[in-house]
C-alpha cells in the first residue's frame, strides 16, 4: 500500500501560492485556479502528499469560481474541521496525510449528486490524467474516472 506523507521536500517544491493556500490556510482568487475549468478525465491528488482526493467524474461547474466536486474519491483522505474565521461558520476540508488546506464543503451542491459541494483551491491539487494514472501509481482508481 502506498504511504502518503507531508515531507520537507514536498513543502520546499511548492510555489508561493501553493504554500500560502496549503500551509497557511489561504484561498486563491475565484476563477484564477488552474483547474477551475478543467474538463479532462483523471484524478486530483494532494499537491503535498499525493493522496488521491477527487475524481473528474465527481467534478461539476458550480459557478463559484473554484473547482467543485460532489464527493471525495477516497473519503478517509479528506478530513472536515469547523472553521469560524472571517465571521462565518463553515466546514474546512483538509487532506488527512498532507494536512493541506483544500477548501470548504457546503450543502448547496446538486441534489442528484448528493447535495454537497466541495469547493477546492486548485493550488492544493495536482491533476493526473487518466492515461498517466497507472504509471504514477493510481491504477486502482481507473474504474472510478470514466472514459477518455
Amino acid at each position: 500500500m502506498t504511504k502518503y506523507a507531508k515531507t520537507a521536500e514536498a513543502i520546499a517544491s511548492l510555489t508561493p501560492e501553493q504554500f500560502r493556500v496549503t500551509q497557511q490556510n489561504g484561498t486563491e482568487r475565484p476563477f484564477t485556479g488552474e483547474y477551475t475549468d478543467n474538463k479532462k478525465i483523471g484524478i486530483y491528488v494532494d499537491i503535498v502528499s499525493g493522496e488521491p482526493l477527487f475524481a473528474s467524474t465527481d467534478k461539476f461547474d458550480s459557478g463559484c469560481g473554484w473547482p467543485s466536486f460532489a464527493k471525495p474519491l477516497v473519503s478517509i483522505h479528506v478530513t472536515e474541521h469547523r472553521d469560524t474565521t472571517h465571521g462565518m461558520i463553515r466546514t474546512e476540508v483538509r487532506s488527512k496525510h498532507g494536512d493541506s488546506h483544500l477548501g470548504h464543503v457546503f450543502e448547496d451542491g446538486p441534489r442528484h449528486l448528493g447535495g454537497l459541494r466541495y469547493c477546492i483551491n486548485s493550488a492544493s491539487l495536482r491533476f493526473i490524467p487518466k492515461e498517466k494514472m497507472a504509471e504514477e501509481g493510481y491504477g486502482a482508481y481507473l474504474d472510478q474516472v470514466g472514459e477518455v
